[in-house]
């Protein structure tokens, strides 16, 4: 692999999610709100919050933090909708704190180890080491299946 390859920057949106750190590819946000009360929708899954009015759009809104198995997310004045969009479609991730933009090399992520179990997919794509800090690079297609975020 050349050295042009191998240096790429990426850039990455950490967050926190139940006192964890976690992140996404700064490309796929689109932006960062302040926490919006959804609208819930009936028979949608758990971890769908609802939806919100974006400017005339109707977004919906997924707790990430009930997404990944984790706690929901506490509500409390820090709580933030990370606005992403995965092939074209937007969805608003509901995390605990957005904390910082951070830039790495390829040569800064580790594969994660495999450690799924009945066929699940992972949804964490890399680990990265930062000042004994270890953030998880959420892998965006797992997360948000496209039924999945059209069900809300």
């Amino acid at each position: 692999m050349s050295d042009a390859c191998t240096s790429t920057t990426i850039e990455l949106l950490t967050f926190r999610l139940a006192d964890q750190e976690y992140s996404l590819d700064i490309m796929s946000v689109r932006e960062i709100r302040g926490w919006t009360r959804a609208t819930p929708l009936p028979h949608a899954p758990h971890f769908m919050k609802g939806v919100i009015n974006l400017r005339g759009t109707v977004l919906p809104v997924m707790d990430l933090g009930a997404r990944l198995g984790l706690p929901p997310c506490e509500k409390t004045d820090r709580n933030v909708i990370i606005v992403v969009m995965l092939k074209d479609k937007m969805t608003g991730l509901m995390v605990d704190a957005v904390s910082d933009i951070i830039a790495l090399t390829a040569q800064d992520l580790q594969r994660p180890p495999d450690m799924n179990s009945g066929g699940v997919p992972n949804v964490v794509s890399a680990l990265t080491l930062i000042d004994d800090r270890l953030i998880r690079v959420l892998d965006l297609a797992s997360v948000i299946a496209p039924s999945e975020s059209a069900a809300a």
